[in-house]
């Protein structure tokens, strides 16, 4: 979830395997007792940091929606002035960076997101239509003949093609960190390239 290398705080170990866990066995199959013991505390212990487990289900998917527009607002600000084609080089290796490390919140959307009450689940969902268009923007800058639906749905696309990254689980099913990036990098320009093909 984050890019910071100093070590991370307690709230942070407990949303990461917190993470982990609900990917693994589901929501409901995890216990807080669970969460608590893969941290080195007591169940109870917890409650000082979250209400509960649906506070830690939010924060999550609340936490990476924002976490990905925030980080693609900030590579489209530190390349002003680039050419267009680099800027979209530039948010596609920010989804695949998260793609690759944080592969159980992938996991955890796609399974857990509509247990998140009204008003978390609304606010994801803004968050990814706001990240969504700041993609067709760009993607539309490289491919100006392409129509704003298309682009839209061509955005939609590779974030499914990145996003599989937790469906390649078995022992060398990825080439390595690198080698799965640059593949990766490769595939979605490739798409990206053919719904922009006259």
């Amino acid at each position: 979830m984050a890019t910071r290398t100093d070590a991370p705080t307690r709230r942070e170990q407990i949303l990461r395997e917190a993470a982990r866990l609900f990917a693994e066995r589901g929501f409901h199959g995890v216990g807080v007792d669970e969460i608590g013991a893969a941290v080195g505390i007591s169940g109870p212990g917890l409650y000082r940091h979250f209400a509960g487990k649906a506070a830690m289900l939010a924060e999550l998917l609340v936490g990476i929606s924002d976490s990905l527009l925030t980080g693609a607002k900030r590579r489209l600000g530190d390349a002003d002035g680039a050419a267009p084609e680099a800027v979209l080089d530039s948010l596609i290796e920010g989804h695949i960076d998260f793609a690759l490390d944080d592969r159980p919140l992938i996991t955890l959307h796609d399974r857990e997101l509509d247990r998140l009450r009204d008003s978390d689940r609304k606010l994801v969902r803004q968050l990814q239509r706001q990240y969504v268009e700041l993609w067709v923007g760009v993607v539309r800058e490289v491919y100006p003949e392409l129509a704003e639906p298309a682009a839209r749905s061509a955005v939609h696309s590779v974030f499914g093609l990145l996003n599989s990254t937790p469906h390649l689980t078995r022992p060398g099913s990825l080439p390595g960190r690198t080698g799965t990036a640059e593949l990766l990098h490769r595939m979605a320009r490739g798409a990206f390239a053919a719904a922009g093909a006259p």
